[in-house]
């Protein structure tokens, strides 16, 4: 094969017309993750990226907006109990699971603002 993959750009959630303030307060103010600014041609649609590590996750605006509640991106964490910690020093309600523990696998679910789910974990082996 000519062609390869070497991993994702970006992940793009969806929210409501109007979301910018919120996920602004969210995402970078809450989970700390950086704003990068949209393309002057993508920026009129409305939204807002932000950098996650060496991924981007967009925020689109959605006409007639539904949140994935099963579909959702995974982020590995170093110090996620930290993490638990300031999340609930916001008030963010934490959905635990343990059906990964016997692999060494740690890991949370919450909802952005928006009700889109997003999955935090940290592995034993790094």
């Amino acid at each position: 094969m000519a062609f390869r993959f070497y991993g994702l750009d970006h992940v793009q959630l969806a929210a409501p017309e109007g979301c910018e303030v919120e996920a602004r307060h969210f995402f970078n103010h809450v989970l700390g993750w950086m704003e990068v600014p949209k393309p002057e041609v993508l920026a009129k649609r409305g939204g807002v990226w932000f950098q996650c590590g060496l991924h981007q996750i967009h925020i689109g605006v959605q006409q007639d907006f539904v949140p994935a509640a099963k579909a959702h991106p995974a982020f590995r964490v170093q110090n996620l109990e930290e993490l638990r910690e300031h999340l609930h020093s916001h008030q963010i309600r934490i959905l635990e699971d343990t059906a990964r523990a016997d692999e060494g696998i740690r890991r949370f679910y919450i909802n952005d603002p928006f009700g889109n789910r997003l999955e935090f974990l940290e592995s034993d082996a790094g």
